[in-house]
């Protein structure tokens, strides 16, 4: 049964309630109306309800503003999942504080359970574009939930590569659910919502300022049993994440890069502390096992998650190995191959079509596979 959200609200509204003293509310009540319900002496028995706040919970509630919020949210076409509804995440109902309702456009189910989180540079590379991609693609083609934050660069690429992988992925907003940003995602999030869920802790309408994005990493990584970082600064958003799952007893993962890229010093130095180095999916796959056996699609741990490897011909081979994640005009692939320009780029045509190189401009290619 769902439960009403217009009284979550109306609760999460009262200005002192913050997250922790809501859930602390929710165990010992059960459900805001019962809170509404209690005598002001009661509620002020709770650890961290001061009796001013107390006080407030027994005072006007604005009713009107929650039905307000209620109907803008069924109105943009989605909906609010409390923490009575069986739709809200198991792994977030964990965390030390988290959101007493979710905004959810699309669906969040039992086996977003074995989830695993994807962040990094909104400045990604090439490189960190291909490699987010592949590892995303491999999750999700395995059964596991891909959950990132929406964001240019890296999280974009981790819900495209989901995507491709036929699976589900989670988009976590650091503004109102409303709210397409960046303004390019608009039509991401819609795949997103048909393929999983884009979900806010924001109410509707909330601008993306910067206070707004390190609490919504706790829920990226609140919602997930392990985060990968791929390519961040020594300052980057991305870290915050990666201490919230250590925090929240997550693991930690991170993918080399290169020593000279700005973008790889956080990842390299998430290495340095502890966090395990991943080279592709399986590595992942083989650590989480024993926690995801039973969820998963069949796997192999030699590394047969992979989709069935193209049939490339022998000089499609040959031209293939010299072919990388960074970026190579085909001048260079030619002359790296020995082959002549023309001969080059009939073979990438062909490898193009089989889905293992992409050009992408300038008659440069970077491998897919």
């Amino acid at each position: 049964m769902t439960a009403d959200p217009r009284s979550w609200i109306a609760l999460g509204s009262v200005s002192g309630v913050g997250n922790v003293l809501f859930k602390r509310l929710m165990l010992r009540f059960g459900t805001p109306e019962e809170v509404f319900k209690a005598p002001e002496v009661e509620i002020a028995r709770i650890e961290g309800a001061r009796p001013v706040v107390a006080s407030a919970i027994k005072g006007n509630i604005d009713w009107k503003a929650a039905d307000d919020e209620a109907g803008r949210t069924e109105r943009h076409g989605a909906r609010i999942v409390t923490q009575a509804d069986p739709e809200y995440p198991a792994n977030l109902m964990e965390i030390h504080d988290p959101p007493p309702y979710l905004y959810v456009k699309g669906s969040l189910r039992p086996d977003d359970k074995v989830a695993v989180a994807m962040v990094g540079s909104r400045m990604a590379t090439t490189y960190g574009r291909q490699i987010t991609r592949k590892i995303a693609r491999e999750l999700s083609a395995k059964g596991i939930t891909v959950v990132s934050g929406g964001a240019r660069g890296i999280d974009s690429e981790a819900h495209r590569g989901a995507l491709a992988g036929k699976g589900r992925t989670v988009a976590v907003l650091g503004c109102g659910i409303d709210v397409a940003y960046p303004a390019e995602n608009a039509e991401l999030y819609g795949l997103i919502a048909e393929s999983g869920a884009v979900v806010s802790e924001y109410p509707m309408g909330t601008p993306p300022e910067p206070k707004n994005f390190p609490p919504r990493n706790r829920i990226i990584s609140g919602m997930s049993v392990g985060v990968v970082v791929i390519e961040a600064a020594g300052d980057s958003g991305s870290l915050i994440t990666a201490s919230y799952s250590l925090e929240q007893g997550r693991e930690v993962y991170a993918v080399p890069g290169s020593v000279v890229s700005p973008t790889s010093r956080g990842t390299n130095s998430l290495i340095k502390k502890g966090a395990k180095l991943v080279e592709s999916a399986n590595d992942i796959l083989v650590d989480l096992f024993p926690y995801m056996k039973g969820y998963l699609k069949e796997l192999d741990l030699e590394g047969a998650q992979r989709p069935p490897e193209p049939v490339l011909g022998q000089d499609e081979k040959a031209l293939f190995g010299h072919v990388t994640l960074e970026p190579m005009h085909v001048d260079e692939i030619a002359a790296k191959s020995g082959m002549t320009t023309s001969q080059t780029l009939a073979l990438l045509l062909g490898l193009e079509l089989k889905g293992v190189v992409k050009q992408i401009g300038g008659m440069r290619y970077v491998r897919e596979y």
